[in-house]
């Protein structure tokens, strides 16, 4: 249990220059290590140095920011016997945008120095596994000198930063696209980025995130009254970064296939009808992680904000990261996520300060949007005129095997590039018109041959790694997502339904694959045990709600079968979760209660 130290004295917080613990109230010892690590550095670079194969959990903590979790082979563990260490690594990869170069290093990092695989993540990047300590510096240098990073892919600072990785051509998604880069430099961290480059890259400043003219003058905002932190080194988070996690999305209007309300930050970008970037749509609070059992932590979509013209968007982003900075818990870390912050205090009171103290100026109201939809951009699409990019489903995200080998000799030969999808699948780029048959003959030979006839639930399912790797998971995700999936579509061509059911999967209440916005979801909750959550929608714009607290994954069928038979005879026509939620949630509940 994280033990706390009450700030005394307000004087001399100010001399600590430390904003975000002004208020004099009671944090976490976690946030005075924060502190004291001198911008994320020690006792990281010293572990560094020695033999131990594992790092200390102080060490850990700070290697978060730097894109790596410690894990260990929980099937490996034996009583009297060191743990299996390793490490997992993750990249920051604005928009999903992976080019060729720096896909070819990770493949050959990912056979010499991991276990084989790479694994598309729900928030557009690459994971790597099976990283043992003593070459961990090795793997993030060449990913570095690839002109990759993984600085901040985790840990208590703003994370990737997502957007519709489709490469069209047109004004809105360049836009976009553009945006989410430009957000993602906005947020980089200073002293933390020369920490990264210290420790990973032996000091070298070629490596640096170097912002565009715009995002650099943009930045010395964060030097603004109040936006500042009180620390020069780190303008705007200060040496103890953020209370927790920050998530930002980008998309344009009616793409949602970032689920943009569970971010902290959800912006939907407008263009003119001349391809002009004209302004944004803003929605603030959203969050997606829980913990059985403890009703203080739950999952929550964002709250609209409101529409700021372009010239005002970074002000904005900066002011909002801010307001989390200064006012979020820093006692409790399950309740630091912003959205917590937007619960208790409402967002009145959270545009009243912003309005106030931080940004000043005129937020509109909303302007207006088409329908959401989730689009995968599977199979084969016209990039423009000269080129075509296709989109490969990727079960669970992981990329491995005849499957790896291959995508690999294709962006080799051919000069491609990648974009990697929220949906964990993967997008090849840049194929010329005249090469589209060559490579699509040779995706046949992994089984990519009926790319636009892909089974429905399949295309949008989603799992988190679980078993064994990850020291979070209460039972299995990824391993048995593909015989689920086949005894769900049982049940479905078994009664005749023609309709198909979004569908997704954890190990562990954390909520990695944004499970609260399914149709139906499983979420783990003990050893071949889990919740059921049912009633989200399509297209990602309501939370679904618990029903089932640990549903043994043996009773699947008997559990779900009368409910899809209810929504066969009743409502047929409408999408199953929002059949489920025009239902009384007593009559669910008294249905579920009968067959369990």
């Amino acid at each position: 249990m994280i033990k706390v130290e009450k700030v005394k004295k307000k004087k001399e917080l100010v001399k600590q220059e430390t904003v975000c613990l002004a208020n004099g109230l009671e944090v976490s010892k976690f946030e005075n290590f924060k502190k004291g690590s001198d911008f994320l550095k020690e006792p990281l670079a010293s572990e560094l140095k020695n033999e131990s194969d594992h790092f200390t959990n102080d060490a850990v903590q700070l290697l978060k920011f730097h894109g790596s979790y410690q894990q260990d082979n929980r099937e490996n563990r034996k009583p009297g016997k060191s743990k299996d260490w390793q490490m997992m690594l993750r990249l920051r990869s604005p928009g999903g945008e992976i080019p060729g170069k720096l896909f070819l290093s990770l493949d050959e990092l990912s056979d010499k120095l991991g276990n084989g695989t790479l694994r598309v993540t729900t928030r557009q990047a690459f994971q790597m596994h099976g990283i043992r300590k003593d070459n961990l510096k090795e793997v993030i240098k060449s990913i570095v000198n690839s002109m990759g990073s993984t600085l901040a892919a985790c840990g208590d600072i703003n994370r990737n930063v997502m957007a519709p990785a489709a490469p069209f051509e047109t004004s809105e998604y360049i836009t976009a696209r553009t945006l989410a880069v430009k957000v993602a430099d906005l947020l980089t961290p200073v002293a933390g980025q020369g920490t990264f480059l210290e420790l990973w890259a032996d000091g070298d400043l070629e490596y640096t995130i170097k912002p565009d003219k715009e995002i650099e003058e943009n930045r010395k905002l964060q030097f603004k009254e109040n936006v500042f932190s009180g620390t020069k080194q780190e303008p705007l988070y200060g040496s103890t970064y953020l209370p927790r996690k920050f998530k930002c999305a980008v998309t344009v209007p009616g793409d949602n296939s970032v689920d943009l309300l569970t971010n902290d930050i959800g912006i939907v970008a407008f263009t003119s009808k001349e391809g002009d970037f004209e302004g944004c749509n803003f929605y603030i609070g959203g969050g997606m992680g829980r913990t059985h059992n403890n009703e203080e932590t739950f999952a929550r979509i964002a709250d609209p904000l409101g529409y700021v013209e372009k010239e005002d968007t970074y002000e904005l982003i900066q002011s909002i990261v801010a307001i989390q900075r200064d006012y979020g818990d820093r006692k409790s870390r399950k309740n630091s996520r912003m959205k917590y912050l937007l619960h208790r205090k409402g967002i009145k009171w959270f545009k009243k300060i912003l309005l106030d103290k931080y940004f000043r100026k005129e937020i509109k109201p909303l302007r207006k949007e088409p329908e959401n939809k989730l689009i995968d951009y599977l199979g084969w699409h016209k990039q423009n005129e000269d080129y075509f990019f296709v989109g490969l489903p990727l079960l669970s995200g992981r990329l491995s095997g005849k499957k790896k080998s291959l995508i690999r000799d294709l962006v080799e030969e051919n000069d491609l590039n990648l974009r990697l999808t929220p949906n964990q699948d993967i997008l090849l780029c840049n194929i010329p018109n005249k090469d589209k048959s060559k490579i699509k003959k040779a995706l046949k030979k992994i089984g990519y041959d009926n790319l636009n006839d892909i089974n429905e639930i399949q295309r949008h399912a989603l799992a988190c790694p679980a078993l064994p790797l990850c020291g979070l998971a209460m039972t299995e995700a990824e391993r048995i997502l593909p015989e689920v999936l086949n005894r769900i579509e049982n049940l479905l061509t078994d009664m005749n339904i023609e309709k198909t059911i979004l569908f997704r999967m954890t190990g562990c209440p954390n909520g990695c694959t944004r499970p609260y916005m399914a149709e139906l979801a499983l979420v783990g909750s003990g050893q071949n045990k889990y919740q059921l959550w049912l009633g989200g929608s399509k297209n990602l714009q309501r939370l679904a709600k618990p029903y089932l607290q640990r549903m043994e994954l043996d009773d699947l069928e008997k559990t779900i079968q009368p409910l899809l038979e209810f929504w066969k005879k009743s409502s047929a026509e409408k999408d199953f979760g929002d059949f489920i939620n025009n239902q009384k949630e007593s009559f669910i509940t008294n249905l579920l209660s009968e067959i369990n």
